[in-house]
C-alpha cells in the first residue's frame, strides 16, 4: 500500500513577498527541499525532530534558497545532537560555498568535531541515487544565466514528488512533473512579466501537457492567494502542511 507524501511548507514566498517568508519545505519528515534562511526556526515552531533530516536537497545557490543551511549546522553543532548521516545535496561546488558562507558567519564551525557523518554530492543533469528510501532524480531546470539550477523527481514509498526548483518553463520541468502524483512548483508571480520565472500563463501551459495529474502545489509565490481557476492546483502558504 503507497504512504502518503507529508509537506510541511516552511515559507512558501519569493525573494520580495510582502507576508510571506521565502519558500523551502520538508518532505516525510526526513528531506529538505532548499534551505532558505527561516527553515531552521520554522521547522522548530513545527515541532519537527531537526536530528531526523536525513538529506538536504539544494536547487540553486541563490540566498533565499540556500543560506539557512549554516544556522541548520550549528543547531546540530550546539543544541540538537544528531548520529545519522546527513547528506547534503547541490548544484557543482555545494560544500565549498557552504563553507564560504558558513566560516563568514560562524568561523571554525565546519572544522568542529562531529557526532554525525557528513556526505556532499554534486549534481549533474541526469544523477540519480538513493538516500534511505527515496529515490532521487535531478535535471539541469532553465532560470538564471550562468547559475547551475536544478529540479528534482523523488520516489518514496510507492508515490512521487517532482519539485521545480526556480525555472521557466523548459522541457526538463515537464519531464520531471511527467506521471508523479505531486508537483510542487514555483509561480512567482501573477502577471504575464516574471522574468526568469513561472507565471500563471506557464502554469495552464503545465497543466495542459501533464494533464488533470499531478496535484500542483504553487510556492515562491507573491503576495496574495488569487484564485488561477486551474484543475487540480493548491496553493503554499508559510507553516502549511499537506498530506496527499
Amino acid at each position: 500500500m503507497s504512504q502518503s507524501l507529508d509537506l510541511l511548507f516552511l515559507g512558501s514566498g519569493n525573494a520580495f513577498a510582502a507576508g510571506r517568508y521565502w519558500g523551502s519545505f520538508l518532505l516525510n519528515g526526513r528531506y529538505l527541499f532548499d534551505a532558505s534562511p527561516i527553515a531552521l526556526p520554522h521547522m522548530k515552531r513545527s515541532e519537527v525532530d531537526v536530528a531526523e533530516i536525513e538529506a538536504i536537497f539544494i536547487s540553486h545557490f541563490h540566498a533565499d534558497h540556500f543560506f539557512g543551511l549554516p544556522f541548520l549546522l550549528l543547531e546540530y553543532d550546539e543544541a540538537t545532537q544528531r548520529s545519522k548521516a546527513l547528506t547534503i545535496i547541490g548544484p557543482p561546488g555545494i560544500e565549498e560555498r557552504l563553507r564560504t558562507i558558513t566560516d563568514a558567519g560562524y568561523p571554525h564551525l565546519l572544522a568542529k568535531e562531529k557526532s554525525y557523518e557528513e556526505r556532499y554530492l554534486d549534481l549533474r543533469d541526469g544523477l540519480e541515487g538513493d538516500i534511505g528510501e527515496l529515490h532521487y532524480l535531478a535535471r539541469s531546470v532553465e532560470h538564471v544565466e550562468g547559475l547551475d539550477c536544478f529540479g528534482f523527481r523523488v520516489e518514496i514509498g510507492g508515490r512521487t514528488l517532482a519539485y521545480s526548483g526556480d525555472s521557466t518553463l523548459c522541457d526538463p520541468l515537464v519531464e520531471l512533473a511527467e506521471g508523479a502524483d505531486v508537483f510542487v512548483v514555483e509561480c512567482t508571480c501573477w502577471g504575464d512579466a516574471c522574468g526568469p520565472h513561472l507565471g500563471p500563463q506557464d502554469i495552464r501551459e503545465l497543466r495542459r501537457r501533464l494533464g488533470p495529474t499531478p496535484t500542483f502545489i504553487l510556492t515562491h509565490l507573491d503576495a496574495g492567494q488569487p484564485d488561477l481557476g486551474i484543475e487540480n492546483v493548491l496553493l503554499a502558504d508559510d507553516l502549511a502542511h499537506f498530506s496527499l
